[in-house]
């Protein structure tokens, strides 16, 4: 695939942390800090923000995928001490919530169909990032981790904890939260957390095969269909308390921050 710019994208704005492939109405957004295992910075939330807020409408399929051996690695921890040395109250981590949530939000609801591309290991936000996505795919070597609680932090990441619920159940969730165990492929197909399985070699070809349909359909009927299948989900998000996911975050690590 030839990188190409995106239409739309203010041509002062260089995307730091992403790579861009466009064949068509086909969009591949590629995680692209694979010495730092694709981990989330606020630069990458940036510049997923302006992709997704800038994408042509002609986009029908997008990817969502990662250079690398890894997926995504989870969120840049070593980003918390800086926010505290700018704004001891927490600001920093706040706004960084915020745009994690609505990095996510504009995933799900994007009016392309998104699918998650996934090898190696996807962890929190990585795998919330993938959770997003309507459909995901993952090598048969993936592993899954949330590792929130052994951090000593709640899984307050992009909406992650009702998403999970909604797509995995409320009592695999709980152990996998707080056992904080790392779970394989096959397993991540059984939860749900994965639709399909394949060797390494079958990536791409799996993801085409999900995509190629897709974009043979009516642009129109697979936009509100999506919408439906989105809303009629919604009933199980009700208690969805996502909103406050920045507050939780900054509220546990700033008395973690005072108590040492």
């Amino acid at each position: 695939m030839n990188a190409q710019p995106l239409a739309g994208l203010p041509a002062d704005r260089i995307l730091k942390t992403l790579r861009t492939y466009r064949q068509g109405p086909l969009l591949t957004v590629e995680l692209n800090l694979p010495e730092e295992g694709n981990a989330v910075s606020d630069v990458m939330l940036d510049d997923l923000l302006t992709v997704l807020g800038d994408q042509d409408p002609a986009v029908r399929v997008l990817v969502l995928a990662a250079a690398g051996e890894e997926f995504c690695l989870g969120g840049d921890r070593r980003e918390f001490p800086r926010h505290f040395e700018d704004d001891p109250t927490g600001g920093g981590i706040r706004v960084s919530g915020a745009k994690a949530l609505r990095v996510c939000e504009a995933l799900t609801t994007n009016p392309a169909v998104t699918i998650a591309r996934v090898q190696g290991r996807a962890v929190g936000a990585g795998v919330g990032l993938a959770l997003a996505c309507d459909l995901r795919v993952g090598v048969d070597t993936a592993t899954f981790r949330l590792p929130e609680l052994a951090l000593g932090v709640p899984p307050t990441w992009g909406g992650l904890l009702p998403r999970l619920i909604s797509e995995v159940g409320v009592a695999r969730v709980r152990e996998l939260i707080l056992t904080a165990r790392v779970f394989d492929a096959q397993e991540a197909l059984g939860l749900s957390v994965l639709h399909k399985v394949v060797p390494p070699d079958a990536l791409d070809a799996a993801v085409m095969a999900w995509a190629k349909p897709v974009l043979r359909r009516p642009a129109s009927a697979v936009r509100v269909t999506k919408a439906l299948l989105n809303s009629l989900a919604a009933p199980t998000r009700l208690a969805d308390v996502s909103v406050f996911d920045p507050e939780l975050l900054t509220a546990v690590l700033t008395e973690q921050r005072h108590a040492r």
